[in-house]
């Protein structure tokens, strides 16, 4: 999942050996699309005799042969399967004992972002405090989907939000740049949307710019700062402990990445000649990873299918329907997270801009810190999210904590059975006792966050899903919606 994740690419061949014009990085999306579409009359070939193999009044379908056929077609269509953006398939939750219908909501939209709301569908108020809370999903090639687990397991006692990130190959270039000051801004909006009465937990690559628009609302003493920050596996500093992530970032350098990475959106989508790191080069970093891993699972499949075994079926499907399904990345946001977080190094040298703007981790004070890190995890080391503490100085000791999960790697610190076990009761305990201090009374801390959060008459109403409140616009005019 970590932004840097790319190995075995072939080298990008230039504009001027294939004589393109400007606006044309390379013509390998290009290339890919075609292929795709070439494979187009074998993909539907196989499926339809997959569906004529496995059907029970074909005799060939009770016959060791016939069973192999059909697993072989199978195997041959997910391979070369596209695979669209997962469903969230969340629809209730468990609160204090009660089913609760839950509805996924849009409450705000940016051209690279929509902000969701899994609004929980009370029939009585549940009686434990339930924290306002902000998921912030990694940019760096799965879709937010990939934190369902992390969602279903917030959602008993939170009132959560998701960063739901737009494939940049959706958005077309009159829409302009995403880079990662433009990030920061997205997250700023998002906060004053919230009101400020609310938690974020940032999953993985968010951490920075997490951290980065953290600190620059406390630079400016921006009301709408959340409570807290959770950050979990991200990559503050990859001195500490670099994995092999890391080490690709540095061997190669920020020039490596532009020539091999990054090419152009074809025609056949919304943001055509938009230039992205796209997400079949992702997918192959990923898979090159642990490529003898993904390679038994296949076969594996293979065997299940021919054995009739349903249930093993069944969850590789599942996860791969997940895993497969990548995003593209515009060009200068992974490259700038590349090049400031892997290569330079900037944010704990307190040397990463803003817009220009110096951001200064040490200005946060209002806002507690969590971090969480996982034993074994290969993508962001020991000590890489511990990091952010050493960074913010002024938080006070009773406003933080960090936790080091044993036994688990990098997928595990968000996801799983320890997850839910282990690392979910601790976050929701760490966000409680900020919301609520020891001696504090829940009727005293509403009535002290309801005067310190007071805005003008003209403001008081319930506010535009697109705008920011009008007091607060001028400190961060990048994010006053157009």
């Amino acid at each position: 999942m970590a932004i840097g994740d790319f190995a075995g690419s072939t080298r990008r061949p230039t504009q001027r050996e294939f004589g393109m014009e400007a606006g044309y990085s390379a013509p390998l999306y290009w290339l890919y699309e075609i292929g795709h579409a070439a494979l187009n009359p074998s993909r539907a070939m196989a499926d339809a005799s997959r569906l004529l193999l496995k059907n029970p009044i074909n005799p060939a379908s009770h016959t060791t042969l016939g069973k192999s056929m059909a697993a072989a077609c199978e195997l041959f269509e997910r391979t070369t399967r596209r695979y669209g953006k997962p469903d969230w398939g969340i629809a209730e939750t468990v609160v204090e004992g009660q089913r609760v219908p839950v509805h996924l909501n849009t409450v705000w939209r940016r051209p690279f972002c929509n902000l969701l709301h899994f609004e929980r569908a009370f029939e009585h108020p549940p009686a434990r405090p339930q924290p306002k809370l902000l998921v912030v999903a990694p940019v760096s090639g799965h879709h937010a989907t990939l934190l369902r687990g992390t969602v279903e397991a917030m959602l008993p006692n939170h009132d959560v939000y998701v960063t739901d990130w737009v494939d940049a190959k959706l958005v077309p270039l009159a829409e302009g740049r995403f880079g990662l000051s433009d990030y920061v801004d997205y997250l700023i909006s998002i906060f004053h949307r919230l009101g400020g009465d609310c938690h974020v937990m940032a999953v993985c690559q968010p951490a920075v710019p997490v951290m980065m628009a953290v600190a620059r609302m406390e630079a400016e003493e921006d009301p709408y700062v959340p409570r807290s920050m959770t950050l979990m596996g991200g990559p503050i500093d990859t001195r500490e402990a670099p994995t092999a992530v890391n080490a690709l970032a540095q061997d190669r350098g920020i020039d490596w990445f532009r020539r091999n990475v990054i090419t152009a959106v074809p025609w056949t989508h919304p943001g055509a000649l938009r230039e992205v790191y796209p997400g079949f080069l992702q997918l192959n970093g990923f898979m090159h990873m642990n490529l003898d891993r993904h390679v038994q699972a296949h076969w594996d499949l293979f065997t299940h299918l021919v054995k009739g075994d349903g249930d093993s079926v069944e969850k590789h499907r599942d996860f791969y329907d997940e895993y497969l399904a990548v995003m593209d990345l515009t060009a200068e946001f992974y490259l700038e997270t590349v090049e400031n977080v892997f290569v330079t190094h900037a944010l704990p040298k307190g040397e990463i801009l803003h817009h220009g703007q110096m951001v200064k981790p040490e200005a946060i004070h209002r806002v507690a810190l969590m971090t969480v890190e996982g034993e074994k995890d290969d993508i962001s080391g020991i000590g890489q999210t511990k990091a952010a503490h050493r960074l913010c100085p002024r938080i006070p000791e009773d406003r933080r904590v960090h936790w080091e999960q044993p036994g688990v790697g990098h997928y595990g610190v968000f996801n799983g059975s320890r997850f839910r076990a282990e690392i979910a009761p601790r976050i929701t305990d760490f966000i409680l006792s900020v919301e609520y201090p020891r001696g504090a009374t829940y009727d005293g801390m509403v009535e002290a966050r309801a005067r310190s959060r007071s805005e003008p008459a003209e403001a008081a109403d319930e506010p535009d899903v697109f705008a920011l409140p009008a007091n607060v616009t001028s400190l961060y005019p990048r994010n006053a919606a157009p």
